[in-house]
């Protein structure tokens, strides 16, 4: 199986590498729009400022390439924002694969801190990257915007209110927590993943 990783201007692509290698993948990290349209899967991290982020795709062509993937996506936290319509960090626009827009938490109480960043529950587990889950696991979070609840919503969580911590459609899947970071949990989504 051929796992390829968008490289772009984002952080986190090599902890994801990792990951995949202590499932005994061996991913390409590349930005070759030939390489990313014939591999079985594809990971699209990232850890960044949504405008710079969005902007170098458009520079290298790589936005029409994600959106025109027809194998199993996976997006992995800022890389599930810029799947959407709009975030307004930055004021941005993003690849509209899901029409929703990403939000800035607004803390109502002084013990609620920005960016979210720990351990959280999910719940209410509706697709294939979640099989075998029989209760609420603890993922990693780490962002200060979010994806309010939405008819592509696989999975939920809440801080300070809840919101999508997955979506899903068609080949494309997403999660706002970082999955390389989560422990056997975050393993077996991966593992999911490459099985689909």
């Amino acid at each position: 199986m051929k796992v390829a990783i968008v490289k772009y201007n984002a952080g986190n692509i090599y902890s994801v590498d990792y990951a995949l290698k202590r499932l005994g993948v061996d991913a390409e990290i590349t930005a070759d729009k030939e390489k990313l349209m014939s591999a079985d899967k594809v990971i699209f991290p990232g850890v960044g400022e949504a405008k710079t982020t969005m902007d170098h795709l458009k520079q290298c062509g790589l936005d029409r390439v994600i959106k025109d993937l027809k194998q199993p996506l996976l997006g992995v936290c800022l890389g599930m924002q810029l799947m959407c319509n709009y975030m307004e960090e930055g004021d941005t626009t993003g690849l509209g694969i899901f029409d929703v827009s990403v939000k800035r938490f607004i803390p109502n109480l002084h013990i609620e801190k920005v960016p979210h960043m720990g351990w959280n529950t999910i719940f209410d587990l509706k697709d294939e990257l979640f099989k075998g889950f029989t209760k609420e696991e603890f993922v990693y979070f780490v962002h200060s915007y979010y994806v309010p609840v939405n008819e592509f919503t696989a999975a939920k969580t809440e801080y300070i209110i809840p919101f999508s911590a997955s979506l899903h459609r068609d080949n494309f899947y997403a999660t706002q927590f970082h999955p390389e970071k989560s422990g056997k949990t975050g393993e077996k989504i991966l593992q999911n993943f490459l099985n689909l």
